[in-house]
């Protein structure tokens, strides 16, 4: 594991030679795979960044149980891409290409074989979870209703052709005929309904060609399509109160937990916090309000920025609001939101005595607050409240999303 770590900080200086090195040794020598990824420079830029998410993701957790149940995922949902054996071989050949390129003098016998093993196990277990599903490689979804707030969030509803198993709180991926062969996540905004209709709230992003096309393009009657459900952001019925904290459409996952409690009351109290950068990003406000009246357990708490004020007081606010909440070790702690926004959250959940193995996200990649050619990953490429043009992608390209 040591070795690993050691030289994969060496290609970390050098990521974006690296992935660009990847995929031009790729196509190179195996161009039949070409047809398989995205035509668009835009959309390779965010391929690469989720590549190399992943790379880090799976180096960084090594040594964690959580990795194989992972990778099993990761290789089930990669049969949307039409992946088999033959392109894991292709990409483990060009992947040891790259990082030998990469590490330079560090790139030893040692190193090689090392890298080499580790990546057959990496196939092996998402070859596994591709195998052992039942599943299809994905679902065809109506677009029966499609709703706009302001010019950047939309919130679709579709009906899939064949029953869609999902948990409240989960995600699913989704591709267009608009963009071929992109993929981006969303979260499902509702509990199961009996018409087995689904909603997907959307928030675009800039130079997102997807996010875009569904906000402002794709219409009623378009067929979509869906990979297998993800995400662990489901509810654990405990014997304590919860606070769930949503930030932008990260509210989607939180509404439809909170749906499902509507019509399963929990014993204990619920704290709501609903973190908007403006009033577009309230467009449930309405619901939220019914929920409050209807609902003894829950109690809602509203963080937007004062009347004339920068959009980062909201962020401010919900410090000052977590920290006059208190009896944080005793609380269930759900998040939902951009990456750097859930870091930074539960660090803060943290540092208030909330119990780190209560605080429950979807996974998110290290971020740091640069980026560029020697930066660390960023996460999605949105952040909450300023939003820089996106560069590194989470490999689930959980929201906001392109």
């Amino acid at each position: 594991m040591r070795i690993l770590k050691s030289s994969f900080a060496v290609v970390e200086r050098r990521a974006e030679h690296a992935v660009k090195f990847f995929y031009s040794h790729l196509f190179w020598h195996n161009p039949n795979v070409r047809e398989l990824f995205p035509a668009s420079f835009e959309d390779m830029e965010r391929q690469r960044d989720r590549l190399f998410a992943a790379l880090t993701h799976v180096i960084a957790h090594l040594e964690n149980d959580s990795l194989v149940p992972y990778l099993r995922d990761l290789g089930r949902d990669h049969r949307k891409f039409r992946a088999g054996p033959e392109h894991y071989a292709a990409v483990g050949t060009s992947l040891l290409a790259a990082l030998a390129e990469t590490s330079g003098e560090a790139w030893t016998p040692q190193v090689e074989k090392a890298w080499a093993e580790a990546y057959q196990v990496i196939a092996d277990a998402m070859l596994a979870g591709a195998a052992s599903s039942e599943d299809p490689p994905w679902w065809d979804a109506e677009v029966v209703r499609h709703l706009q707030y302001g010019q950047d969030i939309g919130v679709l509803t579709l009906r899939p052709h064949a029953p869609f198993p999902y948990l409240p709180g989960q995600y699913t991926s989704v591709s267009s005929e608009r963009v071929p062969t992109t993929w981006r996540t969303y979260s499902v905004g509702n509990a199961p309904r009996p018409d087995g209709t689904l909603d997907l709230h959307v928030s675009r992003i800039e130079r997102g060609r997807l996010s875009t096309a569904l906000v402002r393009d794709v219409q009623p009657g378009e067929t979509l399509r869906l990979g297998a459900a993800g995400g662990q952001l489901t509810f654990r019925h405990a014997d304590r109160p919860a606070s769930l904290i949503a930030a932008g459409t990260g509210w989607a996952p939180v509404r439809a937990i909170l749906e499902d409690l509507a019509e399963h009351p929990p014993d204990q109290d619920v704290r709501l916090f609903v973190v908007a950068r403006d009033a577009a990003y309230l467009y449930d406000r309405a619901l939220i309000d019914e929920y409050a009246a209807a609902c003894p357990w829950l109690a809602v708490t509203y963080i937007t920025p004062a009347p004339g004020q920068h959009r980062n007081q909201a962020t401010d606010r919900l410090a000052t609001a977590l920290g006059n909440r208190g009896l944080w070790p005793d609380q269930d702690v759900y998040l939902s939101g951009p990456p750097l926004f859930i870091e930074e959250t539960a660090f803060l959940l943290e540092e208030l005595g909330a119990h780190p193995g209560r605080i429950f996200h979807d996974s998110v990649p290290a971020a740091g607050k640069g980026h560029g050619p020697n930066g660390r990953p960023l996460g999605f490429g949105e952040w909450f409240l300023n939003r820089p043009a996106p560069h590194w992608h989470n490999p689930s390209g959980r929201s906001p999303r392109g």
